[in-house]
Protein backbone atom coordinates (compact mmCIF):
# COMPACT_ATOMS: atom_id res chain seq x y z
CA UNK A 1 0.00 0.00 0.00
CA UNK A 2 2.81 2.46 0.86
CA UNK A 3 4.55 1.68 -2.42
CA UNK A 4 1.28 2.30 -4.30
CA UNK A 5 0.76 5.71 -2.65
CA UNK A 6 4.38 6.65 -3.23
CA UNK A 7 4.07 5.78 -6.92
CA UNK A 8 0.92 7.88 -7.23
CA UNK A 9 2.66 10.85 -5.58
CA UNK A 10 5.61 10.61 -7.96
CA UNK A 11 3.30 10.26 -10.96
CA UNK A 12 1.27 13.30 -9.91
CA UNK A 13 4.46 15.32 -9.50
CA UNK A 14 5.63 14.38 -12.98
CA UNK A 15 2.25 15.26 -14.50
CA UNK A 16 2.29 18.69 -12.83
CA UNK A 17 5.77 19.40 -14.17
CA UNK A 18 4.86 18.25 -17.67
CA UNK A 19 1.82 20.50 -17.80
CA UNK A 20 3.74 23.53 -16.60
CA UNK A 21 2.04 24.01 -13.27
CA UNK A 22 5.33 25.24 -11.83
CA UNK A 23 5.52 28.61 -13.60
CA UNK A 24 7.35 31.60 -12.16
CA UNK A 25 4.41 34.00 -12.26
CA UNK A 26 6.55 36.90 -11.04
CA UNK A 27 8.64 36.60 -14.21
CA UNK A 28 5.63 37.37 -16.42
CA UNK A 29 5.82 41.04 -17.33
CA UNK A 30 2.68 42.78 -18.52
CA UNK A 31 3.29 45.86 -20.68
CA UNK A 32 0.51 48.42 -20.81
CA UNK A 33 -0.26 49.36 -24.44
CA UNK A 34 -0.73 53.02 -25.33
CA UNK A 35 -4.38 52.97 -26.36
CA UNK A 36 -4.03 56.38 -28.02
CA UNK A 37 -1.81 54.71 -30.63
CA UNK A 38 -4.22 51.82 -31.32
CA UNK A 39 -6.43 52.19 -34.40
CA UNK A 40 -10.12 51.61 -33.62
CA UNK A 41 -11.07 47.99 -34.13
CA UNK A 42 -11.26 44.52 -32.64
CA UNK A 43 -8.06 42.56 -32.10
CA UNK A 44 -7.49 38.93 -31.15
CA UNK A 45 -4.80 37.93 -28.66
CA UNK A 46 -3.67 34.67 -27.11
CA UNK A 47 -1.47 33.62 -24.23
CA UNK A 48 -0.30 30.55 -22.41
CA UNK A 49 0.79 30.54 -18.78
CA UNK A 50 1.60 27.02 -17.64
CA UNK A 51 -1.54 24.97 -18.23
CA UNK A 52 -3.75 28.07 -18.67
CA UNK A 53 -4.71 29.01 -22.25
CA UNK A 54 -6.53 32.24 -23.08
CA UNK A 55 -7.90 33.78 -26.27
CA UNK A 56 -9.52 37.22 -26.18
CA UNK A 57 -11.09 39.70 -28.57
CA UNK A 58 -10.31 43.27 -27.54
CA UNK A 59 -12.28 46.17 -28.97
CA UNK A 60 -10.69 49.62 -28.80
CA UNK A 61 -12.55 52.76 -29.78
CA UNK A 62 -11.42 56.38 -29.43
CA UNK A 63 -8.33 55.35 -27.46
CA UNK A 64 -10.26 53.32 -24.88
CA UNK A 65 -11.16 49.71 -24.14
CA UNK A 66 -14.77 49.21 -25.20
CA UNK A 67 -14.99 45.47 -24.65
CA UNK A 68 -12.90 42.42 -23.92
CA UNK A 69 -14.44 39.07 -24.77
CA UNK A 70 -13.00 35.83 -23.47
CA UNK A 71 -13.16 33.53 -26.47
CA UNK A 72 -11.35 30.73 -24.67
CA UNK A 73 -10.19 30.36 -21.08
CA UNK A 74 -8.86 26.91 -20.30
CA UNK A 75 -8.28 27.59 -16.65
CA UNK A 76 -8.37 24.62 -14.34
CA UNK A 77 -9.40 26.29 -11.08
CA UNK A 78 -8.84 29.88 -12.26
CA UNK A 79 -12.35 30.76 -13.47
CA UNK A 80 -12.56 33.51 -10.84
CA UNK A 81 -9.83 35.37 -12.78
CA UNK A 82 -12.43 36.32 -15.35
CA UNK A 83 -13.41 39.13 -12.95
CA UNK A 84 -10.27 40.92 -14.15
CA UNK A 85 -11.95 41.77 -17.47
CA UNK A 86 -14.35 44.42 -16.08
CA UNK A 87 -11.50 45.71 -13.89
CA UNK A 88 -9.41 46.37 -17.03
CA UNK A 89 -12.28 48.13 -18.77
CA UNK A 90 -13.17 50.23 -15.71
CA UNK A 91 -9.55 51.25 -15.09
CA UNK A 92 -8.70 51.56 -18.82
CA UNK A 93 -5.33 49.97 -18.10
CA UNK A 94 -3.69 46.58 -17.67
CA UNK A 95 -2.19 47.83 -14.42
CA UNK A 96 -4.86 46.19 -12.27
CA UNK A 97 -4.55 43.79 -9.35
CA UNK A 98 -4.61 40.09 -10.18
CA UNK A 99 -7.42 38.03 -8.70
CA UNK A 100 -6.36 36.33 -5.47
CA UNK A 101 -6.24 32.56 -5.86
CA UNK A 102 -6.20 32.85 -9.65
CA UNK A 103 -2.91 34.61 -10.32
CA UNK A 104 -1.91 32.40 -13.26
CA UNK A 105 -5.22 32.85 -15.03
CA UNK A 106 -5.24 36.57 -14.26
CA UNK A 107 -1.80 37.02 -15.79
CA UNK A 108 -2.76 34.89 -18.79
CA UNK A 109 -5.79 37.13 -19.45
CA UNK A 110 -3.70 40.28 -19.05
CA UNK A 111 -1.02 38.90 -21.37
CA UNK A 112 -3.63 37.93 -24.00
CA UNK A 113 -5.03 41.50 -23.97
CA UNK A 114 -1.49 42.88 -24.29
CA UNK A 115 -0.71 40.48 -27.15
CA UNK A 116 -3.90 41.50 -28.96
CA UNK A 117 -2.73 45.10 -29.12
CA UNK A 118 0.93 44.53 -30.09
Amino acid sequence: MKMYLGSISVLCGIVLLLFGACVDLDAIVIENPNLQEVVDGTYRGESKVGPVRVTVDVTVENGAYQSIQLIRHFNGRGKSAEAIVPAIINAQTLEVDVISGATGSSKAILKAVENALK
